[in-house]
């Protein structure tokens, strides 16, 4: 909604106007204040839209996890570096099932940018090595496979790591 700056002013001058609460003895308005230019501050480390879009997600509702991700216009302005890398990945989450070429170009620009989640990292080299497996580069399927055997700590992953393994030994 806010530009990632204009968030910081919004908090600041929120901020500003607790101290003058604070200042005229208005103790209980000064704490209410500080907890409205919170919200703010929070928004600036998690945006609001890629929340929403995480929690269209979990409910398997991916026309609307796009449509809130079509409300970040130009993701390398109005998102943080963490925030621009889940764009890309929940992008490459959204057309995985129509383009292996757009989702592929998706999710190495998430790995690029740097996504802070070992099991999200997992799950993009897990469709990477898809990817590689459905244009034929085998080596390159296997080694995205091991690496996301590796990074998938909980085991949350392995059930379709076991099944591309499957799938390529049939290559």
């Amino acid at each position: 909604m806010f530009h990632k700056y204009i968030k910081l002013v919004i908090a600041l001058a929120i901020i500003v106007w607790a101290v003058f609460q604070f200042i005229e003895e208005n103790i209980m308005n000064g704490i209410s204040i500080l907890l409205l230019s919170g919200v703010f501050i929070f928004f600036y480390f998690k945006n609001e839209f890629l929340l929403l879009a995480f929690l269209q997600i979990r409910k398997q509702n991916f026309a609307g996890a796009q449509k809130w991700l079509a409300y970040i216009k130009n993701p390398t302005h109005a998102l943080r570096k963490p925030q621009e890398a889940y764009y890309y990945f929940l992008q490459g989450l959204m057309v995985t099932q129509t383009s292996m070429t757009k989702s592929e170009k998706f999710f190495k620009k998430a790995l690029s940018l740097g996504l802070s989640m070992g099991h999200d990292i997992a799950m993009a080299k897990l469709n990477l090595a898809g990817v590689a497996m459905h244009k034929r580069r085998k080596r390159e399927a296997t080694t995205l496979l091991n690496e996301a055997k590796k990074l998938d700590k909980h085991g949350m992953l392995k059930e379709q790591i076991s099944m591309m393994k499957q799938q390529m030994k049939k290559m």
